[in-house]
Parts: C-alpha cells; sequence; structure tokens
C-alpha cells in the first residue's frame, strides 16, 4: 500500500506583506502531477490546511479545488486533520458525508479514535487539541501539558491497536528534539509544548505535521513531511518536499521523497551595494526571487531599498551587517573600570567593543583632539 505524507500548506499564508496563494496554487499542482505519477492508494495531510482559522475566500476555493481533483477526479482517498492554525469546527463542516467518497478530514478530536482503514492499513486520526480540550474530552484532571495529553490519547488508541496489521498515526505536535523555524507558532510556553517519540512506540509510521523541515527529526518511525513552501528566511536553505511511504504487509516500509519546486525561490544574500547592483553579480541571480539582502557597507545609504528593488523586486527584507554586529556588541558590553588606562585607551575599548571595527591613527588623533578640547573647557570652569 502506498501513500503520500504531507503537511503545513498554510494556505492564505503572508510573509512579509506577501499573499503567498498564487505561489502555493503552482506548488500544489506540481503536487497534483506527482499524485498523478505516483498513483498512491491514499493522500495524508498532517495539519494546518490553512494558515489561520478564519482563511481568505481564495485559500478557501484553492483547498476545494485541490481535494476535489484528487479525491473525485482521480478517485484517490484523503485523510487529513486539523492543525494548530486551522478551525477544528470549520474543517469539520460536511465531514460525515465526505467519508462516503473517502475524503476523510478529522477536525475534532473524538474520545473513541475509530481508524480510517485503506487497503489494510489503519489511520488513526488525531487532530491538534490543546491539553485543557483533552483533560475535559476524557475528564482527566492530571492532563496539564501537552506530553500528557498525547500519552493519554495514544495510550487509549493502544488499548484496541491491532498489532497484525499496520499501523500510522497521523496527528499534528512539536516532538522533542525537531528543529524548529520562525514561521511555525509556538504550541505553549517552554517546554509544556513538547512530546517525546515514545509516545508513538505502537505505531508502524507516525506522519507528522507542525514543523517545517523534513528533515527535522531523526527518527527510524517518526517523519515530519515539511511544509508546502519556504515561509520565512529561517527555512531559506531547506529543500521542501512529499514523502513517498510505500507500506508492507508486516508495517515495515520504504521511504522516498519527491521535491516541489518553488515558482519564486525565497533566499539569503549579501554584499556591498555596490556589488549587489554590478550586472556581473546579479545577471548570476534569479532576480525575482523573496529575498533577503545583508548589505556589508559602512556609513550612511540613500534609499538602498529603492535602489535595490529596481534589480530585485521581491526585496522582503532589508537589514545592515553592522547595525547587527553593533547590537550584539552593545547587548554584551559592560563597562570598563581600570583607573591605568587612559581616556583614549578606553574609548578604543570602548569603540572596538561597540563596533567590531579597526581604531585606526585618523580616528585616534581624531579623538585625541577631542579630549584635549574637553580638559581645556574644564580647566577653564
Amino acid at each position: 500500500m502506498k501513500f503520500i505524507h504531507t503537511a503545513d500548506w498554510h494556505l492564505g499564508k503572508i510573509v512579509h506583506g506577501v499573499h503567498m496563494t498564487e505561489d502555493q496554487r503552482y506548488a500544489l499542482l506540481q503536487f497534483i502531477n506527482i499524485v498523478e505519477e505516483e498513483k498512491p492508494d491514499a493522500v495524508v495531510i498532517a495539519g494546518d490546511l490553512y494558515d489561520r482559522s478564519v482563511p481568505p475566500i481564495e485559500a478557501v476555493e484553492l483547498l476545494d479545488e485541490i481535494l476535489y481533483t484528487i479525491n473525485v477526479k482521480m478517485n484517490i482517498p484523503i485523510v487529513a486533520i486539523s492543525g494548530n492554525h486551522d478551525s477544528a469546527q470549520r474543517l469539520s463542516f460536511g465531514s460525515s458525508w465526505y467519508r462516503h467518497s473517502q475524503l476523510y478530514i478529522q477536525g475534532k478530536l473524538t474520545k473513541t479514535c475509530e481508524p480510517v482503514r485503506i487497503k489494510g492499513v489503519n489511520f488513526y486520526c488525531v487532530p491538534y487539541a490543546e491539553p485543557g480540550t483533552v483533560r475535559h474530552l476524557f475528564e482527566d484532571d492530571s492532563i496539564h501539558s501537552h506530553q500528557d495529553a498525547m500519552k493519554r490519547i495514544t495510550g487509549k488508541i493502544a488499548e484496541n491497536l491491532n498489532k497484525d496489521e499496520p499501523n500510522v498515526f497521523v496527528g499534528h505536535a512539536f516532538v522533542l528534539g525537531g528543529k524548529t523555524s520562525d514561521s511555525e507558532r509556538v504550541l505553549s510556553v517552554g517546554g509544556s509544548g513538547c512530546v517525546t517519540s515514545d509516545l508513538f512506540d505502537a505505531f508502524d509510521y507516525t506522519a507528522l505535521g507542525h514543523l517545517h523541515s523534513p528533515d527535522a527529526i531523526r527518527h527510524p518511525k517518526v517523519f515530519y513531511s515539511g511544509s508546502l513552501l519556504k515561509y520565512s528566511f529561517s527555512e531559506a536553505k531547506q529543500k521542501k518536499s512529499l514523502s513517498i511511504v510505500d507500506m508492507n504487509e508486516d508495517g515495515s516500509f520504504e521511504l522516498s521523497y519527491r521535491s516541489l519546486a518553488p515558482k519564486l525561490d525565497m533566499r539569503e544574500i549579501a554584499g556591498t551595494m555596490e556589488e549587489l547592483l554590478d550586472p556581473a553579480f546579479y545577471q548570476l541571480q534569479q532576480q525575482d526571487d523573496y529575498l533577503k539582502i545583508t548589505l556589508n557597507d559602512e556609513g550612511s545609504l540613500i534609499d538602498p531599498i529603492n535602489r535595490l528593488r529596481q534589480i530585485y523586486p521581491n526585496v522582503l527584507h532589508l537589514e545592515r551587517k553592522w547595525d547587527l554586529t553593533d547590537l550584539r556588541r552593545k547587548k554584551a558590553f559592560s563597562s570598563i573600570k581600570d583607573e591605568q588606562k587612559s581616556e583614549l585607551d578606553l574609548f578604543e575599548s570602548f569603540y572596538q567593543e561597540m563596533t567590531d571595527r579597526n581604531f585606526d591613527s585618523q580616528k585616534q588623533d581624531l579623538m585625541v583632539s577631542v579630549i584635549e578640547a574637553v580638559k581645556k573647557e574644564e580647566a577653564l570652569k
């Protein structure tokens, strides 16, 4: 039995003021082509279909189009759950009759988690739920963290698990040790949002959503598919893909990946204004990509963002290397208390701590004249 594991589409996402719907459509059309080529027995979407609980109309229409194409036109079962960005109630709408066409959308957590059975494989669908929701559902006052909640849920499932058949857990969680990115919403403060991987030991394959890198965790049976696209510059070096799972009757599986190429990539570049505006440099670049640019120039610059956007129209974030370095230095700087140092020595130490730049002879001469002028003024008082 073959299924495709994907998650974190975040339809309706806005990144640095840019609506990503057309980029998402571009990626999802590739996804459909891959489904046509792979001919899976099911498609699994492990949460965060939308980016927010009340998605924009174009996001709803895009999801409707893609699910209809896969489920109705291609006659492929879909197993999906809600994530922490989704509205459980909205995704639950129509789920009872969708099942008749093998569209299994689990929006709300239920006390009895009956598996979705497709070609001999049991899919246990556990949508994202806050610990308070799980505590109320199971009437268990001992549940206070995501770890407590997931332990209660997987324990309940394990009571009736048929170990003679392949079992797949579909969930949306932050497994301890996973690598995060800036575009993921924190599940809770401190460490209470994490769950341990041993909670999924009873399952042959755990298909997770939430963390956006397919390499977020290294585990023989617990996997993240990663997000559909790059949604922050902390994901710039990630390669987005779909997980293809060939499940055997004994629960063993072979895992492969199909990559997704974005309409516009999200990248980081750095250099001086002169370097970045040099045709010898930018003609080798994909100039339309979404860019974070770090400028290495010292001193003031006149309207750098608009000058850069004449060449790179999709500059989303601009920062100065020295501004960042100076800020780090300022945070780390502690007052220098050494009476044996001269005023010039003290200022040189201060300057290097704050700027990380060379205090050359020209700057020394200028500072000597300032110090002498101040001393003369003090002497006249």
